[in-house]
């Protein structure tokens, strides 16, 4: 099955709760684009902190507000931002509509579907008791040309099945996005608190694998990623 004949290949649906007042993020020809967080509760309990951008076109939005209980429909979105001598993936999720849900009403939910290529070659690693972990690069074609660079991990079967696949292979994947804080020493020797985000994939689908031949440019991406515009 060829890229085109997937109807969709950046898929986002959340339910959560608006924890943040709406900022204004970025202005693009005169429309701006607000920005909060959305928090999302896993089954275990684990509270996901995950950036979120409003286009002012999108209507409704002095109904978004802190504490709001929100259905939201729409993709991930990733740009490179440059930092002195490095450069930043920054992630957010783009909304495209949005339901206001009642709080009776209210489940969380945390779904990801995308379609997109391997574009670093997956690393692949065990930890000391023994589970087995691939970090995996995914290249997702937006329209006119774009793409978004998203990060995603996995694990077991899916973990050694991506760590065989040369880099350019077609995947199909699905799962959740999750927010993991961790330590960054910095050159000073202080320590600052950081957060990443990246595709907690429990579903993979081989579209078609490349010839170990193919390469794909990548960026030159760091996963410091903070609420900014993509």
């Amino acid at each position: 099955m060829k890229y085109n004949e997937i109807k969709k290949t950046n898929k986002v649906l959340l339910k959560g709760k608006i924890i943040d007042t709406l900022e204004i993020a970025y202005e693009c020809f005169g429309e701006n684009f607000l920005k909060t967080k959305l928090s999302c509760k896993r089954s275990s309990g684990t509270e996901d902190i995950l950036p979120v951008i409003f286009p002012e076109r999108i209507g409704n939005i002095e109904s978004i507000q802190p504490g709001t209980c929100i259905e939201i429909n729409g993709e991930i979105r990733t740009c490179n931002k440059h930092d002195s001598d490095k450069n930043k993936l920054l992630i957010n999720v783009y909304c495209n509509e949005f339901n206001i849900i009642q709080e009776e009403e209210f489940y969380p939910s945390d779904d990801i579907e995308l379609n997109g290529y391997i574009c670093k070659e997956p690393v692949y690693r065990k930890t000391p008791l023994g589970r087995e972990i691939a970090d995996l690069l995914l290249a997702v074609n937006r329209k006119f040309g774009k793409s978004d660079y998203i990060p995603c991990i996995t694990w077991s079967r899916n973990a050694r099945f991506v760590n065989e696949l040369p880099v350019g292979s077609n995947i199909q994947v699905s799962g959740r996005l999750q927010s993991r804080k961790y330590i960054k020493r910095t050159e000073d020797g202080t320590e600052v608190t950081k957060t990443a985000y990246e595709v907690s994939i429990n579903r993979i689908r081989l579209i078609e694998k490349a010839s170990p031949k193919e390469n794909l440019e990548t960026p030159d991406e760091s996963c410091e990623v903070q609420s900014t515009p993509a």
